[in-house]
């Protein structure tokens, strides 16, 4: 948990100005954050929205002060709470002193606050500011609902039937990061900043988490891929994404947009078909005007007969050179002031172009499966999968969705049960949590996938930008991760396609476009997913564990 000095801010608004930021050893061009200013109001939950990349954790870690920025300034109303994927205890440390940890600001806050009560009998004027400071430190905190806050929070986040005595290296990792936010709700710090809050949730526990969020009475920033979500839980979106600008500045800062994550959506595709239209009309006018002005000086010669040009040669050619002049002019004046006022080409967005073709074989049984069970972690089910079928794996956290993927995609063996098919099977298998190879460049690692040699280009199926192929992967955001651990899994065209949670972290446009892909793809997919979006609209089997 970050801890920053409560801000005198009365409105408690989270406020950015001018935020820039590079990583050591990143050229100047190629910046995370560029100029970078906004608000947050107490109150108005707001999403954090952006392509891959584009600084959404890393513009967090600056509000939280985990880094400092190379310029600009921030002020978070404290303290902040910074949602990290692992808390910091150790494998030892049992549930209940995690509870404990995260109650105890309002332990002793309360213990403060009757302490300035009592003192207050003195009458002096800086006994009584220090219990209104303290009592608006506790309201904010809510500390007189801790106790009940600590259980609900559990309760709602799905980690009630661990004991108090379980330690941290018993429990998954989807536990342990429910458990870091379950951290941050009952600590209940004034600012909220949450980076992908709604992994390892289910939708009741997704449901909670929102509706605490509407409650809380200080700024939250959310940076988040679940679309659903968003649109439950914010009410305005600030949007990293390159937006129209003109072509003269120094490309950066971010887009503010009112309204539910579905109301970004609509305006977002409205701007960037101004944007678009705006940048192609430019472009034809200069091309016009820069034709005028080179071509001008012949213009009006030929508007003349021959009669007139022998009646009056000299009249037409001082009124054709003024009209040259004239027209000459204006149209250098026309192209001076556009050429400074055009706005930037938009980017080409990172999209997904397709999946490899599906091999042949429809209806053949690919995958049996029979009564496979994993103690502890999955209870037994059956299954078969032919060739070209579809299934979506659903059920609540601890299920054992990812489980089963693992069992089938030959990752662990199953305590008991027995899985067929065939010895030859070529199987692509995304995990929910696969980690970058140390020291390993992600060129590298795609070419290794695809079996390439050296200085071979791989195929990247619109998931990874030509120009961070010499990129560590460790440098990588998680988002631009799972782009890289996709597209190697389809360079080696499987016959049977495993993912697990396969729209965590990938940015709009890439899931809706990978779940398209996937409903017209001919191979055989399974996949387990708790994303509303992509379950709303599944066409394929269902198999729900748990139920």
């Amino acid at each position: 948990m970050t801890a920053h000095t409560p801000t005198p801010d009365p409105a408690l608004h989270l406020r950015a100005d001018g935020i820039s930021f590079s990583y050591p050893g990143q050229a100047a061009d190629r910046r995370v954050l560029t100029d970078v200013s906004l608000v947050v109001p107490a109150g108005r939950p707001t999403g954090l929205l952006g392509e891959n990349g584009s600084g959404k954790s890393t513009l967090l870690r600056i509000l939280a002060g985990d880094l400092a920025a190379d310029a600009g300034a921030c002020d978070v109303p404290g303290p902040v709470g910074m949602l990290r994927q692992e808390l910091p205890f150790g494998p030892r440390t049992p549930l209940a002193d995690v509870v404990a940890d995260a109650l105890e600001r309002s332990r002793r806050l309360e213990r403060e606050l009757v302490a300035a009560g009592e003192e207050l009998a003195d009458g002096t004027p800086a006994a009584a500011a220090r219990y209104d400071r303290l009592l608006t430190e506790a309201t904010l905190a809510d500390v007189w609902n801790a106790g009940r806050r600590a259980e609900e929070t559990l309760a709602g986040l799905g980690l009630e039937a661990l004991a108090g005595d379980t330690a941290l290296g018993e429990i998954s990792g989807g536990q342990r990061e429910r458990l870091a936010l379950a951290h941050l709700l009952i600590a209940r710090p004034t600012s909220w900043l949450l980076d992908e809050p709604t992994n390892h949730l289910d939708d009741e526990a997704a449901a909670f988490v929102a509706a605490a969020i509407a409650e809380h009475p200080g700024p939250v920033l959310i940076a988040s891929h679940d679309r659903a979500f968003l649109d439950d839980a914010t009410s305005a979106q600030l949007d990293l994404d390159p937006a129209e600008s003109p072509l003269g500045e120094q490309p950066g800062g971010l887009t503010a947009y009112t309204g539910t994550f579905s109301d970004y959506l609509l305006a977002r595709y409205e701007a960037r078909d101004r944007w678009e239209h705006r940048h192609r009309t430019e472009q034809e006018e200069l091309a016009r005007l820069r034709e005028v002005a080179r071509d001008a000086h012949t213009l009006g010669r030929e508007s003349h007969s021959r009669a007139e040009v022998r009646m009056a040669r000299k009249f037409f050619a001082d009124r054709n050179a003024v009209r040259v002049s004239r027209h000459v002019r204006d149209a250098e004046q026309r192209l001076d002031q556009l050429e400074r006022d055009q706005v930037r080409k938009p980017p080409a967005e990172l999209e997904l172009t397709h999946l490899p073709a599906a091999p042949r074989g429809a209806g053949q049984v690919q995958l049996a499966l029979a009564d496979v069970a994993v103690a502890g972690r999955l209870a037994p089910v059956s299954l078969a999968l032919s060739a070209g079928e579809h299934l979506l794996v659903t059920g609540p956290n601890g299920s054992g969705k990812s489980t089963l993927l693992e069992v089938v995609a030959g990752r662990l063996e199953p305590t008991s049960g027995t899985v067929s098919r065939p010895r030859a099977l070529r199987i692509g298998h995304l995990g929910q949590d696969d980690a970058p190879v140390p020291g390993r460049t992600v060129g590298a690692h795609l070419r290794a996938a695809a079996g390439l040699p050296d200085e071979a280009v791989p195929e990247l199926f619109g998931l990874v930008h030509p120009r961070d192929l010499a990129r560590p992967m460790e440098t990588l955001s998680r988002g631009q991760l799972r782009r890289v651990m996709l597209a190697a899994v389809l360079l080696d065209p499987p016959e049977l396609l495993i993912l697990d949670e396969p729209t965590n972290h990938l940015a709009l446009v890439t899931a809706t476009r990978l779940e398209a892909a996937l409903a017209g793809w001919d191979g055989t997919v399974l996949i387990a997913s708790h994303d509303r979006w992509l379950r709303s609209r599944w066409q394929g089997g269902v198999l729900a564990l748990g139920a």
